[in-house]
């Protein structure tokens, strides 16, 4: 019974998205801190705020109130969300599901998902965009716990493969056309909302991780779970502690704003790209 009203909850908010934008769109953006600007390229544009859709999440953090935008990029169907959700905000991982679920009932292949991220391995800077091959989940959380939505998939599901390799190919293919340098690494997922601690980090980095923050993993194995392909970057904003004294997050969004004309760019040459 409880699964039947959650999927029921999820239909509703989808099909009242539905009943706005019309057209199924095929591809999702889900846009990380400060990389808004790839809405200025859309055409035809509909806004719908989370907080009319029926049993939609809303954002608590102190920033704009988060929106579905509607429209064409590349000539193809796009919806994008200007925020997401984070486990920090109170939320948890299972709530955490919400978006992509109904990003799947509206038709939802694809999804590029961006955010923003410390530099943990020595080689990567802060400015430097970042594909994202893989995770490590040490929080041990999972959005799919709990009585599984067969509508959306099986109950175990493999995720060697959540970021998908042909879409990588794709987006170093394109990097390379537009020269655009794109390093790639393992995202390692914290729950914040502090930043890590300087022992933290050796820890990350002795076990594989590149790049630490505190989203996306939600995103990627709800993604993983219903059958969306998931491409996803990192923009290195930040030092992580270990390499910086005294960090305290405020040039996150300067950098990212900074980076995010090129990492508009690439997206876009993707999309283009998409079959």
């Amino acid at each position: 019974m409880l699964k039947k009203k959650i999927f029921e909850n999820y239909k509703k908010s989808a099909d009242y998205i539905l009943e706005k934008i019309k057209t199924r769109p095929e591809l999702a953006i889900i846009l990380g801190t400060g990389l808004e600007n790839l809405l200025d390229e859309m055409e035809d544009k509909l806004e719908i705020d989370y907080r009319d859709v029926p049993n939609f999440l809303v954002s608590t953090t102190n920033n704009s109130e988060g929106k579905f935008i509607f429209g064409k990029l590349s000539g193809k169907f796009v919806i994008c969300m200007t925020k997401r959700f984070h486990y920090y905000e109170g939320y948890d991982f299972d709530e955490l599901a919400m978006p992509v679920y109904v990003l799947k009932l509206l038709g939802v292949k694809n999804l590029i998902l961006t955010n923003a991220a410390g530099a943990v391995n020595y080689n990567f800077y802060p400015g430097d965009i970042c594909l994202i091959r893989d995770h490590i989940n040490f929080a041990g959380l999972s959005p799919t716990r709990g009585n599984n939505l067969s509508e959306f998939g099986e109950r175990f599901y493999p995720i060697d493969n959540l970021y998908d390799k042909e879409l990588r190919s794709l987006a170093k293919k394109s990097a390379l056309e537009e020269g655009i340098e794109l390093k790639e690494g393992v995202y390692f997922f914290t729950v914040g909302p502090f930043f890590e601690s300087p022992s933290e980090i050796r820890a990350i980095r002795s076990l594989g991780g590149d790049l630490v923050g505190m989203s996306t993993i939600t995103e990627t194995l709800t993604a993983g779970h219903c059958g969306i392909r998931v491409l996803a970057f990192s923009v290195a904003t930040n030092y992580s502690s270990d390499r910086i004294e005294n960090m305290d997050g405020s040039e996150v969004e300067d950098v990212a704003r900074e980076v995010s004309p090129k990492l508009k760019n690439l997206i876009v040459k993707i999309i283009g790209e998409l079959e």
